[in-house]
């Protein structure tokens, strides 16, 4: 090896030139979200315990490089509407202007303003407007990687509902409220390329 470095120094051995390193660099690719494999869903205290929800219509797209998630980019749309807690009673309540409001505010929409995974843990940050209201809202989760044609993450946050308009609650016998103000907000998500 040394004798081979002497020779290239003193000009005794011919010169190969280093053949250039590709890049091999992929546009982002747009991904649809994967409405029989996904769920938007939520809990708030109700009394004593937790009340589960979810959203049964809503879709968005993923735009990103799963090798390169950083320019990545996430917008969805909830139909206010298809908000069900398995309660017909409840579920119409939490239509009406003392909640959700949908008939003035029929969509609730996230649009993503940085996208950061580390492994396997992937960051969210964007804009959440409801009720006519848009607050920044930080998701934390897991990129589940990509299979398939597919790729998949989790992620969770809590917003105050109070933040969003959304202020409509009775005091109880004893002292407190019936309503948490904080809520739970969890999506799965499977996409496929688009």
């Amino acid at each position: 090896m040394l004798a081979v470095l002497l020779a290239v120094v003193l000009g005794t051995a011919p010169v190969r030139p280093v053949a250039a390193r590709r890049t091999v660099q992929t546009d982002p690719a747009a991904w649809s979200i994967d409405m029989n494999h996904s769920e938007v869903s939520f809990r708030i205290r109700h009394f004593v315990t937790k009340v589960r929800g979810r959203f049964g219509e809503w879709s968005g797209t993923i735009t990103g490089d799963p090798g390169d998630w950083s320019t990545g980019s996430v917008a969805v749309v909830i139909k206010s509407a298809s908000i069900t807690t398995a309660n017909d009673r409840r579920d119409a309540d939490l239509r009406s202007a003392r909640f959700f409001a949908v008939d003035s505010f029929p969509e609730i929409t996230f649009k993503s303003t940085r996208v950061e995974v580390s492994g396997p843990t992937v960051t969210i940050t964007g804009d959440l407007t409801m009720r006519g209201v848009t607050k920044p809202v930080v998701l934390t989760g897991s990129y589940l990687g990509a299979a398939g044609g597919k790729v998949g993450f989790e992620a969770a946050t809590t917003i105050n509902r109070i933040d969003f308009g959304i202020t409509w609650n009775r005091a109880v016998e004893g002292g407190g409220v019936m309503l948490g103000d904080d809520v739970e907000v969890s999506i799965s998500i499977e996409e496929n390329r688009q």
